[in-house]
């Protein structure tokens, strides 16, 4: 089971820069988008159709133009969910679920989510951050004990550590790379969740996010504030996970894991 999470900033203006070409290319049975700052409505459902994603699913926030997330797939769900059921939250279309049969697991399925978590851009912001990682935490704990077989994928707005991010002396006082967000997003991984992508890589200069400002792209000075966080029972299940830079259709890019059954 090929998986995808990338952050599109925008589902319509990726589209207008080859994300269904890309799409097509990269192949994956399962892709989560973040930021897709539209309504269902607003889409060109029938390229995504096209490309051979029959199920797609999305999950839009009360303001329109603002966050938003999807999940496309080519295999049926069993079962989508919409939303925490936590009514902040999901006013700003942060969470969608889905879950998929697979009589090859224990407990008889694998949960893909799509995850948007808030930005601290301010105070006021930070504050709503700092309490949606509390009331998601919870969330999370009490749905591994119905869904053991979890996959989170989606933009954290967080650096993990120093190798995350590439000037760690000077962020450090930035949202995104304080060390109240770095202790919370490492205590949600020790709940029991493996970082994929540092599973199988422990090399620096890996990142998922690039400010449009001074040339940080080309010149590589990123954060990597983009997970494919997977569950315990699922760690003998993981073939492989990687950082696809060469996706150009929004300042973040790409990133896959690979589950093997």
């Amino acid at each position: 089971m090929k998986i995808i999470s990338y952050n599109v900033n925008g589902i319509r203006a990726a589209m207008r820069k080859g994300f269904i070409e890309w799409l097509m290319a990269a192949n994956p049975d399962v892709i989560c988008l973040q930021e897709t700052k539209a309504n269902f409505d607003q889409v060109e459902i029938e390229e995504i159709e096209k490309a051979g994603y029959p199920y797609h699913y999305w999950y839009s926030a009360v303001k329109k133009g603002y966050s938003g997330v999807a999940i496309l797939s080519k295999i049926k769900p069993n079962h989508v969910e919409y939303g925490t059921g936590i009514e902040y939250m999901d006013a700003e279309g942060r969470n969608l679920r889905l879950d998929f049969d697979d009589a090859r697991l224990p407990a008889g399925q694998v949960s893909v989510m799509s995850l948007y978590l808030p930005s601290g851009t301010n105070i006021d912001r930070l504050e709503h951050k700092f309490t949606y990682m509390a009331d998601f935490q919870k969330y999370v704990d009490n749905l591994k004990k119905e869904n053991p077989n979890l996959v989170i994928c989606g933009d954290y707005n967080i650096c993990h550590e120093a190798i995350d991010i590439h000037d760690p002396v000077r962020n450090k006082n930035v949202s995104g790379f304080l060390p109240v967000e770095r202790k919370w997003l490492d205590g949600f991984m020790k709940s029991g969740f493996i970082d994929s992508f540092r599973h199988f890589n422990k090399e620096p200069d890996n990142y998922t996010w690039w400010s449009y400002r001074a040339n940080s792209r080309n010149n590589n000075k990123g954060w990597r504030i983009d997970y494919n966080l997977v569950s315990e029972p699922l760690l003998k299940n993981l073939k492989r996970a990687v950082i696809l830079p060469e996706a150009m259709h929004s300042d973040h890019c790409p990133h896959l894991v690979e589950l093997e059954f």
